[in-house]
């Protein structure tokens, strides 16, 4: 029986083994790349013509560090030429928009390169270059609507506009008077579904944005915000630098050297090139539909996704069950009578209440945020973001099931654990033998509702972005502009894999459950069918 305990402790050992050393050859790897000549720049990889997606790497795209995607755009050159002066090659970090100010300050990346102001807000936590681009303010709304000939900012009252959430366009929408402003969106991806289905009236953006959206749907316009009497906007509000994280002159030295070679003239015509060579909307070919142009070309994405949401699922469910069970034994062991004993073993039980209670009732999300930034801004410890999404879930999981183990223990009959008693065994004997074995068959089935609940909550680790199924969905929605058609597709492959999942362990409970014949008075014989006699003889 020790022996047993040994094999669970050295399974634990291994796993938290590997855990370390992913973690730490993560760190190492990533040192080494900075050491060794690598450039790692933040953006958001979803914002044509400032950076997007592409499937290879056509026309001068990086790759994108953690996937087999690459990213281009005019952000991506721009970081090319600086990394060429550094002599680094230059490798993408995709990241949210809301990530990007934490993956810098806690060394993530090493450079901010995505359209961003250099806002008062955004100076107090990181250093800005000088600009390397200057815009005009417009709202983009379509040709049809009434407020696509305003010519005042009391011309849109009554409008439904919003921005991206976490920018300056959001707070400038306070400015047209008598507006409703919505609620902001994530990325413009978004914005152009909300536009194109009618639950906005426009949105307000860059003078950028509105080329790269006409250039594939040229039923939009854009009214110039920048003409109207009483718009104001500060100058730093209407330009975008590249941001660099306090302390680090010598880079942002640098950075504005290399600025400075580039002339208005190139800076223009790698814009123009990278209006040109963004993503199409709609189907290259008539002849083939969506779907079947989308599995070519963003095929190899898909699966990816497939692969590490099924990845985190189930290596987060296994080693959750383990912890959880490790939890749930703990928390049901009989009180000591040694009064030194009962106080070590009250203090450990509350600090295993206070882990479930804090990871049951926060989301999976905000864990995620605090642990993958947090971790990195606080203790220096640059964790994988698989890693890190494996540690989360794992962790997340593990308090879930503690409280189904530990329901499954306290559960089982007063009978069983007297019975054994009565026998001579002792409490670990009664655990292992009897109470464990009933109890876990008992919680099977929330053990596989969990690992259900951890497939799709492996999209919530997008704000960590993570390359899962979600996140890869939402990147091919935004490169093809067809959003209905590619999350009904993403959702369709979610209930084909929970479907399947739910149907294995289904399954799995059926043999575990046994003969139904069984009869604690009888042998198998004696009310056995004629089928289960032939079997036994």
């Amino acid at each position: 029986m020790k022996s047993r305990f040994r094999w669970i402790a050295a399974f634990l050992t291994v796993i938290l083994t590997l855990f370390i050393g992913f973690t730490f050859n993560s760190h190492e790897t990533q040192a080494a790349k900075s050491d060794s000549g690598t450039l790692k720049v933040g953006m958001e990889a979803n914002y044509p013509p400032y950076n997007w997606t592409q499937p290879t790497k056509a026309n001068g795209a990086v790759p994108i560090d953690g996937s087999n995607s690459y990213a281009n755009g005019y952000d991506v050159q721009i970081a090319k030429i600086i990394g060429k002066k550094l002599h680094k090659k230059v490798v993408v970090e995709k990241t949210q928009w809301d990530g990007l100010l934490p993956a810098l300050t806690s060394g993530k990346i090493d450079l901010i390169i995505a359209g961003m102001s250099p806002t008062a807000e955004r100076r107090k936590a990181i250093n800005f270059s000088e600009p390397y681009r200057k815009s005009t303010f417009v709202v983009i709304t379509n040709k049809a609507s009434k407020y696509s000939n305003a010519k005042t900012l009391s011309d849109f009252k009554g409008a439904k506009l919003t921005a991206q959430q976490g920018t300056l366009h959001y707070d400038l929408i306070k400015q047209l008077k008598g507006v409703h402003r919505e609620p902001a969106m994530r990325d413009f991806a978004a914005m152009r579904q909300s536009l194109a289905s009618g639950t906005i009236d426009g949105y307000v953006a860059e003078d950028i944005e509105f080329e790269s959206y006409h250039n594939v749907n040229p039923n939009i316009i854009a009214v110039n915000l920048n003409k109207m009497a009483g718009f104001k906007v500060d100058h730093d509000d209407s330009v975008t630098s590249i941001g660099v994280k306090k302390g680090n002159t010598k880079l942002l030295n640098e950075v504005n050297a290399t600025l400075r070679t580039i002339s208005t003239k190139k800076r223009n015509q790698l814009m123009s090139q990278a209006i040109k060579e963004q993503p199409k909307a709609g189907n290259e070919t008539k002849k083939e539909n969506w779907l079947v142009t989308t599995w070519k070309q963003y095929g190899g994405m898909i699966m990816s996704g497939v692969g590490m949401t099924l990845l985190i699922a189930l290596v987060g469910t296994i080693v959750g069950f383990f912890i959880g069970l490790l939890v749930g034994i703990v928390r049901t062991i009989p009180t000591p009578t040694t009064r030194g004993k009962r106080w070590a073993l009250n203090f450990v039980k509350w600090l295993l209440s206070v882990y479930v209670e804090v990871f049951r009732g926060t989301p999976m999300m905000v864990q995620a945020a605090v642990i993958y930034y947090g971790i990195a801004q606080f203790w220096h410890l640059n964790l994988n973001r698989t890693v890190a999404a494996l540690i989360i879930v794992s962790i997340n999981t593990g308090a879930y099931l503690a409280e189904v183990i530990r329901g499954g223990i306290i559960s089982t009959p007063e009978g069983q654990f007297e019975a054994a008693s009565a026998l001579g065994m002792t409490h670990n004997q009664r655990m292992w033998h009897i109470i464990l074995p009933q109890a876990i068959k008992n919680c099977l089935p929330s053990i596989t509702n969990e690992f259900i609940v951890n497939i799709k909550d492996t999209s919530v680790l997008s704000i960590i972005s993570v390359s899962e199924l979600f996140f890869v969905g939402t990147t091919i929605a935004s490169q093809s502009f067809q959003f209905f058609p590619t999350y009904l597709m993403i959702s369709a492959i979610y209930l084909i894999l929970t479907f399947t999942i739910t149907r294995i362990f289904n399954l799995i409970e059926r043999r575990l459950e046994g003969n139904k014949n069984y009869n604690l008075m009888a042998n198998q014989i004696q009310v056995g069918t004629p089928k289960d006699t032939e079997a036994n003889n």
